[in-house]
């Protein structure tokens, strides 16, 4: 009885003085806290992060190849990427070369995926995806490192190691190409800037003979603008039908006056080919064709250029002919583009905007 009514005051005593310290403001004193703070909290638990593989990149890189990609020639284009009404991708070249198909045709151009209308006005320009795949990757054709498409044209041309260069003696005769981190080694043993004159004067000649006929040929034209009697026009050619059974595409142009005669401009696409539409390779032809009656013959330089508001890629070429009453159409003419490419690109259009300088030559 008596350890009963000890361990009962001792209790009583101990929740008196809690009580106090509770009272007073003060935390009450645990008898166990020191063995609690002894303990190390646990470490904190860290977010979990996937970070991507390289396996998981490229297969992202090929599934929006997949997605990005021309619906014609199935390739990522480096070039402006259309879209039709339904919103199919197709690359700047292939768009042109639809429609020009669809005007050798007779026919509307529709799209490969869902076969609505395409027409030169109809379709828009996705700059979206063009940004997209700027930003694809792409492995350079000489060091195989991968770079961004917006980045790699200027890598390849000017800082990869690896990049084909010339000798710098190659006007000379030095046929040398190799890596970029070979040259210096090359020029610096290059046997072409030890070899006499005699030697080097075969590869001077040719490459001045190339020089010459770019010369010559701004010389005659700064010539022919020293004529009394020059005549400029700017003839759209509109695309028409032949009534054969199996129709062909040629263009023509209205009239327009020149030295006080009527004159009209015909062009036709590959003459040398049944079917233009086979063939990837085509070509422009054109004639100047005279419609008064001119009891004179006239002699005439002409050459054509492309039109104002327009960016043709055109050579310029200069012929001449006498027209008569017998000889009023002039010979089918090349209009001298630069590639195909150009040529459909050209056919594209609704009409073919051209410039034609003509200089009369006097009998004196």
């Amino acid at each position: 009885m008596a350890d009963l009514g000890l361990s009962t005051s001792s209790s009583n005593t101990d929740t008196v003085s809690v009580a106090n310290e509770i009272i007073r403001g003060e935390p009450p004193v645990d008898s166990n806290r020191g063995d609690l703070e002894s303990l190390e909290p646990p470490n904190p638990k860290k977010m979990r992060i996937n970070e991507p593989s390289i396996e998981s990149i490229c297969c992202l890189e090929d599934r929006l190849t997949g997605i990005l990609c021309c619906t014609v020639c199935l390739d990522l284009p480096t070039v402006s990427m259309f879209q039709c009404m339904n919103g199919h991708l197709m690359c700047a070249g292939c768009h042109a070369h639809l429609i020009a198909d669809s005007r050798l045709r007779d026919e509307n151009a529709t799209c490969p995926n869902c076969r609505c209308d395409i027409r030169e006005n109809s379709c828009v320009r996705n700059l979206a995806v063009e940004k997209a795949l700027s930003e694809l990757p792409t492995d350079c054709i000489f060091c195989q490192t991968k770079f961004p498409r917006n980045q790699i044209e200027a890598h390849q041309n000017s800082v990869c190691k690896e990049r084909i260069s010339s000798c710098q003696y190659e006007k000379i005769g030095c046929s040398w190409k190799g890596p970029f981190h070979e040259l210096s080694a090359h020029e610096a043993e290059c046997a072409h800037p030890k070899k006499p004159g005699s030697e080097l004067m075969e590869y001077i000649t040719a490459i001045n003979a190339k020089n010459h006929n770019e010369l010559t040929l701004f010389r005659n034209i700064f010539d022919l603008l020293s004529f009394q009697r020059i005549a400029q026009s700017d003839p759209q050619l509109k695309p028409y039908r032949t009534d054969d059974f199996v129709t062909k595409l040629y263009y023509e142009s209205a009239r327009f006056s020149a030295f006080g005669c009527q004159w009209v401009m015909k062009a036709t696409i590959s003459e040398e080919v049944k079917d233009p539409t086979m063939v990837s390779e085509r070509n422009i032809n054109y004639s100047l064709i005279l419609k008064s009656r001119s009891s004179n013959p006239l002699d005439l330089h002409y050459l054509v250029l492309r039109g104002p508001h327009s960016n043709y890629k055109l050579k310029p070429v200069i012929y001449r002919h006498e027209f008569t009453p017998d000889t009023a159409e002039a010979p089918s003419r090349r209009l001298h583009v630069t590639d195909s490419i150009e040529c459909n690109r050209i056919l594209s259009h609704r009409v073919i905007n051209l410039r034609i300088l003509m200089f009369q030559v006097s009998k004196d």
